[in-house]
């Protein structure tokens, strides 16, 4: 059975669970179809598991609190994912201002030796630190994009913004991340010219 079809009947099934009030099978199937999904998204904009799951568990408890009441326009993964990036966007900013100027700096990466720029852990510091540079907004679609690899239309509905809104995002993301990297990655360039 091909993806759509199985999405398909997990949305008319949800309907028609929240339609007949059985509540506590409308929040089984949300729970066992979305949780890790959203828990995914929700991680790769706050960066810490014990706070993804908390807000995670926030999103669900929204929803079984107002199951009665609610009212979903889109589809249930595309309300799900935009009500996950909200708690994940609203946690951030909120973490952002109790963050102090010091502690919010970023080191510059260091200039070492080529050698040392070419371990594989120096990279990947690099690139972590170059991800947590990018706005939560902004990291989000860089990462639904590239690790995910969802199109930027699914990015669009499952965050329920303009598809000209995700290109835009991923362009400040590639331009902020090739600035970030630009020292690692001239150092590799000069490296691989010598060989």
């Amino acid at each position: 059975m091909p993806e759509v079809d199985t999405l398909d009947a997990l949305e008319v099934r949800l309907a028609e669970l929240q339609r007949t009030g059985d509540g506590e099978a409308f929040m089984q199937a949300l729970f066992s179809s979305y949780y890790r999904p959203l828990g995914n998204v929700i991680y790769r904009v706050v960066q810490d598991r014990a706070v993804a799951e908390d807000l995670l568990q926030d999103v669900f408890m929204r929803i079984w609190h107002n199951r009665e009441t609610l009212v979903i326009t889109t589809t249930y993964k595309a309300y799900l994912y935009r009500a996950a990036m909200n708690a994940a966007l609203r946690h951030a900013e909120r973490r952002k201002r109790q963050v102090g100027w010091e502690e919010a700096n970023l080191e510059e990466p260091g200039r070492d030796t080529t050698a040392e720029q070419l371990d594989a852990q120096d990279a990947e510091q690099l690139v972590a630190v170059a991800l947590q540079a990018l706005p939560p907004q902004c990291r989000a679609v860089f990462l639904m994009s590239r690790q995910e690899g969802l199109s930027y239309q699914q990015i669009a509905e499952a965050l329920d913004v303009a598809p000209k809104t995700v290109e835009n995002q991923m362009g400040k993301a590639l331009r902020i991340l090739r600035d970030k990297l630009s020292g690692f990655l001239a150092g590799l360039h000069s490296w691989l010219l010598v060989l």
